[in-house]
């Protein structure tokens, strides 16, 4: 099955109101684009900032930014990866993705499993746990597609996150990401391309464009690996929209000629 992925790295102010705006032109320019899913960065709707994350946090049962994403999935008839907001349940404070189907109807939700805590020489220092928490369920959600999972950014570093993911029948794997420019050109292809050779899947990894006026500065270069772990597209640091395709039945292929996947699956039944 052929699929076409519109991957939106948006540049993301500090005006919520503006975000969700260029959020729902990103997802109508995707489907314009003939695309399937559009998919959003981490914290799409708000400043990366721990501080800001408990001014911007919505409860998912009255939230503006679920209306607004669930009416332009369903006006464009398009599956949305909601790449993350700041969610608020019951005191707590998550990072949170959540996905939409083509009318609009929340399918799934995955809570940031590892907070971003480090303490970096001559580099960075940033505790989400400052505010956070964190969730603690492995994210595989059915479409109409295929089974996809849901990881976002400081996951993507825990490997058997992503092989549970794989082990339950994952063939895209999409992760919202904001690796900043300490990790970012150290890490973010070679985890990227890791994850998708590994787990031999596909798998998307959407970041916010470079804001250098921001407190925390993203790295970009929004990216898609195939199961062979080939770079299929790459943004730069700008705003842009990757429009890519691929082909689900290569990740059955690849496994069956190189089973490594398989073994794993066979081996925990």
């Amino acid at each position: 099955m052929k699929l076409r992925l519109g991957l939106c790295q948006m540049k993301v102010s500090d005006f919520k109101v503006d975000n969700l705006n260029k959020a729902v032109q990103m997802i109508e320019s995707c489907k314009n684009e003939g695309a399937n899913i559009a998919v959003l960065p981490e914290m799409f709707n708000c400043p990366y900032d721990t501080q800001k994350f408990p001014i911007y946090a919505e409860d998912l049962d009255k939230s503006e930014t679920v209306t607004i994403i669930s009416e332009a999935a369903k006006h464009n008839d398009i599956y949305v990866i909601a790449g993350s907001i700041p969610e608020i349940c019951e005191g707590k404070y998550y990072n949170t993705c959540l996905v939409f189907d083509r009318t609009g109807k929340l399918i799934g939700k995955h809570r940031k499993v590892h907070l971003f805590d480090v303490n970096i020489k001559n580099g960075i220092c940033f505790k989400e746990s400052d505010i956070l928490s964190s969730g603690n369920q492995v994210t595989v959600i059915e479409t109409e597609y295929c089974k996809i999972g849901i990881a976002i950014c400081f996951d993507i570093r825990f490997s058997d996150l992503y092989r549970e993911m794989s082990k339950a029948g994952a063939k895209l794997i999409f992760t919202p990401g904001a690796f900043n420019m300490t990790t970012g050109p150290a890490h973010w292809e070679l985890l990227v391309r890791t994850r998708a050779l590994d787990n031999q899947l596909f798998h998307a990894a959407v970041s916010p464009a470079r804001n250098i006026e921001a407190s925390y500065i993203a790295y970009g270069n929004s990216m898609l690996c195939d199961p062979w772990g080939n770079v299929l597209a790459r943004a730069d640091e700008k705003e842009q929209i990757i429009i890519s395709d691929i082909d689900l039945d290569m990740v059955d292929n690849i496994r069956e000629q190189i089973p490594v996947v398989n073994e794993y699956i066979i081996k925990m039944q």
